[in-house]
C-alpha cells in the first residue's frame, strides 16, 4: 500500500495496462466519488465562505476495481516521507488556488473539462443529472 499521486496511478496502470483500463479505472473511481458523495449530500455543510477536504481512501484489487475504505474529513496534512509532503504541498496549493481565485469561466464546449490544477471537475450539479 501506500500513497501515490493520481497521475502517477494512472500512468502507472497504462503502462501495465494499457490506456483502456486505465481510462476504466480513473471513471470507476470518479463514479465511487460521486456516489459516495450524493449519499451524504444532505448532512455536508454548504458554506460559500468556506470549503472542507475530503480525503477518500481507496483500495485498488488486483482486477483494477476501486474500493472504498473511509473518507476523511479534514484529512491529516503531516507527512511521513519526502514523496508525501510534495504530494500534500501540490494539494494544498491547488486548493488555495481554488478558493482564492476569480471566477473562472466554464469550458468553451461540452467534451472539454474544468480543470484547476491537479483537480478535475468530475460532477456538476448544473449540467449533469444522474
Amino acid at each position: 500500500g501506500g500513497k501515490w499521486a493520481i497521475s502517477d496511478l494512472m500512468l502507472f496502470t497504462e503502462s501495465t495496462r494499457g490506456k483502456a483500463a486505465s481510462d476504466k479505472l480513473a471513471s470507476d473511481m470518479e463514479q465511487l466519488i460521486v456516489h459516495t458523495l450524493k449519499a451524504v449530500q444532505n448532512v455536508i455543510v454548504n458554506d460559500k465562505h468556506s470549503f472542507e477536504m475530503y480525503g477518500f481512501d481507496v483500495l485498488i484489487d488486483k482486477d483494477l476495481r476501486p474500493w472504498l475504505l473511509e473518507v476523511n474529513a479534514s484529512p491529516s496534512m503531516t507527512t511521513t516521507t519526502e514523496d508525501d509532503r510534495l504530494l500534500k504541498l501540490r494539494l494544498i496549493n491547488d486548493a488555495l488556488n481554488i478558493a482564492i481565485s476569480e471566477k473562472r469561466a466554464p469550458p468553451e464546449g461540452p467534451d472539454e473539462e474544468l480543470v484547476l490544477g491537479d483537480f478535475a471537475c468530475i460532477f456538476d450539479e448544473k449540467t449533469k443529472h444522474e
